[in-house]
């Protein structure tokens, strides 16, 4: 397959030089090493001085750019590509840089997978955005990538917004150590809450539990909901869910699976095996796995998880009918989408009883919720090489850094999307049509930040819990700090490239999510061999190179 990328870009990059031949080149953008004042020390006349590209942050010329757009294809969602908030966006980028915008939409859970495609063909957007690094370094090795080190490093005075909010630390977080190329930004990850484990908390009180604390009391309240599916379901007691999941097992448990890792797990050993974002490789994580085989085979956990892929909503779907008693996700996950969302049709469904409730119930051995938190990085950044726009694309990217650009697209329109109360606090309010959020506080156009950032770090705190429309804010006072209850962040280590990730990403993720699957669903008697083969297969197909490498790295930065 690689042969096979390798070729289409190689072909396409050929066909756009020659279609270059003989024509003035689209843009008039310098690139850093261009001048643009006329040589001196000649006795002829001076030749004019050219008309200025860009006066006060705008262009003189109109350019224009594309930029890629998540698709969700959210219920009751808009075209993620053309509503009110693109609309913001592309006249305010006109009105300040005479930039003209157009939204190319990726599918969100096919994204590495649809960017592959583009960057072969030669069509991918001039800016694009992945969270798979190892994605843009396979392309970026074939030149299908600009470095952006001397466009950030000429244009830094002209992007105070970006500079503002990432700082030397985000933009330059990729920068290879010895080559001192970039080859994508990183996104400020501004609120590190991740995940939750979350369960029904009318069902709780119904039953007179506690809620869990431990594995020995989350186990147990899982046969209580199994138990007594006549008394939570009445007639449909068939549909109960007392645990759901879904086919990334590894994400899905990430709680579950955390508590089996020690503790002296060392920072080293973190980053060696940590190259997988589900943490797969960490030790102990097998032993996890083994406690959700035993759960599915007593009829714990949904039993279809295995049956239906990403961007299904089938379990979403449960969710919302009633038929779920516990799951791990998203730490806000069940109160997103207001209307639409999980939480306001439990409501609609069940009673103002009804919900979920996050819980802190894995233990460590060292009697520590662990939770293993990101680097404050997020979704990656970067210019294909068939960007011939660069500066217009920093000025999109410096525009929607802007405080006030982006908090008007995390919280929207006054009277529509939100209101103020009393303390100042800004309360969301559920929208529809044209001026509906695809994404929670729409990350997806705020690209450059994962989190609501309001300015003030007292009024952000405070508006978080009203910033589910629907929502009694005691559920989001909650999950919040659980999310990050003993948080571990494994620092970065800055080796530069791995060249035995290249290109390993989709289909290392594949591989893992394929034996998880089959190691949590097949008999106990198996599972030993079950999981075995599959981590071995995993490690086989490149898995155990990239250890190796980054061993060998580490070594030579850091010891």
């Amino acid at each position: 397959m690689k042969r096979t990328i390798s070729i289409l870009l190689v072909c396409f990059m050929m066909v756009a030089l020659l279609a270059g031949c003989g024509s003035e080149p689209a843009s008039t953008t310098p690139t850093p090493a261009q001048q643009t004042s006329p040589s001196s020390g000649s006795n002829e006349p001076s030749a004019p001085t050219p008309e200025p590209e860009i006066v006060d942050r705008k262009f003189t010329k109109t350019r224009s750019i594309t930029v890629e757009i998540y698709d969700r294809n959210n219920d009751g969602g808009s075209p993620p590509e053309d509503n009110f908030f693109t609309n913001f966006i592309k006249e305010g980028v006109l009105r300040d840089h005479n930039v003209e915008v157009t939204y190319i939409p990726v599918g969100r859970w096919t994204e590495v997978e649809e960017i592959n495609n583009l960057l072969a063909a030669g069509d991918a957007p001039d800016v694009c955005v992945t969270y798979s690094y190892p994605t843009i370094q396979t392309y970026a090795n074939m030149g299908g990538v600009l470095d952006m080190a001397p466009y950030l490093e000429e244009y830094k005075d002209l992007l105070p917004n970006l500079y503002g909010l990432l700082g030397e630390r985000n933009l330059f977080w990729n920068k290879d150590p010895q080559t001192g190329t970039v080859w994508a930004i990183e996104a400020l990850l501004f609120n590190q809450a991740r995940i939750n484990t979350f369960v029904r908390e009318d069902w709780l009180n119904k039953l007179n539990l506690k809620e869990p604390t431990n594995l020995q009391e989350f186990e147990s309240m899982l046969y209580a909901f199994k138990n007594n599916a006549q008394v939570l379901l009445g007639s449909e007691a068939n549909q109960m869910i007392p645990f759901s999941i879904s086919f990334d097992v590894g994400w899905r448990a990430d709680h579950l699976l955390a508590a089996f890792v020690p503790n002296d797990m060392t920072d080293k050993e973190g980053y060696i095996r940590g190259f997988d974002d589900r943490h797969i490789l960490y030790p102990g994580i097998k032993e996890g796995v083994r406690v959700l085989n035993k759960w599915y085979n007593e009829g714990l956990i949904w039993k279809d998880f295995n049956l239906y892929g990403s961007g299904d909503s089938t379990e979403d779907n449960l969710m919302k009918a009633g038929y779920v008693g516990s799951f791990i996700h998203n730490w806000d996950y069940p109160y997103r989408n207001g209307d639409e969302g999980i939480h306001a049709n439990l409501q609609r469904l069940v009673g103002p009883e009804a919900g979920f409730i996050a819980v802190a119930a894995f233990e460590n051995d060292a009697g520590v919720y662990r939770k293993f938190l990101s680097n404050p990085i997020d979704r990656k950044v970067f210019f294909p090489s068939t960007n011939d726009e660069p500066l217009a694309s920093l000025l999109y990217l410096d525009w929607i850094s802007n405080l006030e650009n982006r908090k008007f697209l995390q919280i929207g329109e006054e009277g529509v999307n939100h209101e103020i109360t009393a303390d100042g606090a800004v309360k969301m309010l559920s929208a529809t049509g044209d001026k509906i959020m695809n994404s929670p506080s729409n990350i997806d156009y705020t690209i450059t930040i994962n989190g609501l950032d309001l300015g003030d770090p007292t009024l952000t705190a405070k508006s978080l819990s009203l910033n589910y429309p629907g929502v009694d804010p005691r559920y989001i006072e909650k999950a919040w700090p659980l999310s990050t209850k003993d948080g571990r962040i494994i620092p970065q280590f800055n080796v530069g490239e791995i060249k035995a990730e290249e290109g390993m990403g989709p289909a290392l993720s594949q591989k893992r999510d394929t034996f998880l699957v089959q190691a949590v669903s097949c008999p106990p008697d198996q599972f030993d061999a079950v999981f075995d083969a599959g981590m071995q297969d995993y490690l086989n197909s490149g898995g155990q190179a990239i250890i190796d490498e980054r061993t060998e790295k580490y070594a030579q930065f850091y010891e």
